[in-house]
């Protein structure tokens, strides 16, 4: 089975990656463990050295063909992409990709709304290295240009934003790259290529913590960064001197997972858009922060370039603090109180946007809580979030 570019992502997602000489003629390609490959001679161990390695058994750190599977399958959902390469973790793939396109003396543009490990790398290990980080209001679009000097290299997107999920401009800030020379990388994790194929809005490399949706059970530690076409031999040649790779027991892992993805983003998107609406009437609730709903900065980009929501969101509470947003979380139900998202199982999560804002800053009439809707019936998920409202109610009296 082979998948087509004229499939449709459900269609593709299913087939992606399964070359017969992986598979072997079984459904799913076997786990491929190996550190050492061994040649027939010194002249084959040569040959070996002085050929691309890409989908070639060189040496364990540069794949077999159970990492190779997950990672064409990935680049199968990109249309328009080159290729693609797993690392250890999101904040692995997050790191590797911008030490592979930045040097001491360049400046970053990062979104003000970017996951705080991007932050951190950004403020701490990037500083160190020279390289200069300046934020941006993830609502800036084509106004990004005032913002490039003669030494900036590269703008990092997240669209929407980790915790209060502005949806950015992506094309605009794509349009202002292009006219500078300028590289663009995005964290794609919350819509995944299926609602958001971000190589096709030109972007260069497009970066998913395959530890939430592609996986899909809460149980590996698995990222990825998939190139644009010419983009892939400087994304490579990083990772192999950094000595990036991803375990062959965890790609098999997020394969089996990727599988169901499609499946799973749309009745967790579903779902958590019922939820998202009724919140939005609670009047415990002062905002909901859900791309898809119009009172979210961005709400009409989303509407213009993504094909669908995923099942993360957050809302803000209208008064209280953090006594009264923890007596609404501890006693819930059928939520889990835990970092991370993407999973089959719901979570609840105290956030607090505004201790890492630089640019923006973060203004609310209350805590937030961010929610990752799982595949739990959303009708028991509210009643266990109405009861925790009840709570949240009593204790602000």
């Amino acid at each position: 089975m082979s998948a087509s570019e004229d499939d449709k992502p459900a269609t593709r997602i299913v087939g992606a990656g399964r070359r017969p000489e992986w598979t072997q003629g079984i459904v799913n390609p076997p786990v491929w463990r190996a550190s050492t490959i061994l040649y027939d001679s010194v002249a084959d161990l040569r040959a070996a050295g002085g050929r691309d390695t890409h989908h070639r058994l060189f040496y364990g750190r540069r794949g077999t063909p159970t990492q190779w599977s997950l990672a064409e399958a990935l680049t199968e959902l990109e249309p328009g992409a080159e290729a693609t390469l797993l690392y250890p973790s999101g904040v692995a793939a997050v790191s590797t990709a911008l030490l592979s396109v930045l040097s001491p003396g360049d400046e970053l543009l990062l979104a003000d709304s970017v996951y705080d490990p991007t932050r951190g790398f950004a403020d701490h290990f990037l500083k160190r290295f020279g390289v200069t980080t300046t934020y941006y209001d993830p609502m800036i679009g084509e106004g990004i240009a005032s913002l490039v000097t003669d030494r900036t290299r590269a703008i990092f997107l997240e669209s929407p934003g980790s915790l209060t999920f502005e949806v950015q401009d992506i094309p605009a800030i794509v349009g202002v790259a292009r006219d500078k020379g300028l590289v663009t990388l995005i964290d794609n994790t919350w819509a995944t290529p299926l609602l958001f194929p971000a190589i096709s809005f030109g972007i260069d490399y497009s970066i998913l913590a395959c530890t939430k949706y592609v996986v899909g059970h809460s149980d590996v530690m698995l990222g990825s960064v998939t190139a644009a076409k010419g983009k892939y031999g400087a994304l490579r040649q990083g990772s192999y001197q950094l000595g990036q790779t991803a375990s062959p027991d965890d790609a098999w892992l997020g394969a089996r997972g990727l599988r169901t993805m499609d499946v799973r983003l749309k009745s967790q998107g579903a779902a958590a858009l019922r939820i998202a609406r009724w919140l939005a009437d609670r009047p415990e609730v002062a905002r909901v922060l859900h791309p898809a709903l119009p009172s979210c900065p961005g709400h009409e980009f989303f509407e213009r370039d993504f094909k669908g929501a995923a099942g993360l969101f957050s809302f803000v509470l209208r008064g209280g603090g953090e006594r009264e947003r923890a007596a609404l979380i501890d006693g819930l139900r059928l939520f889990g109180l835990g970092f991370s998202w993407g999973g089959y199982e719901s979570l609840a999560l105290p956030v607090d946007p505004e201790k890492i804002r630089t640019v923006v800053p973060w203004e609310a009439e209350g805590p937030v809580v961010r929610l990752q809707i799982g595949l739990e019936d959303p009708e028991d998920l509210m009643t266990d979030l109405d009861a925790g409202l009840m709570r949240f109610r009593e204790a602000i009296g």
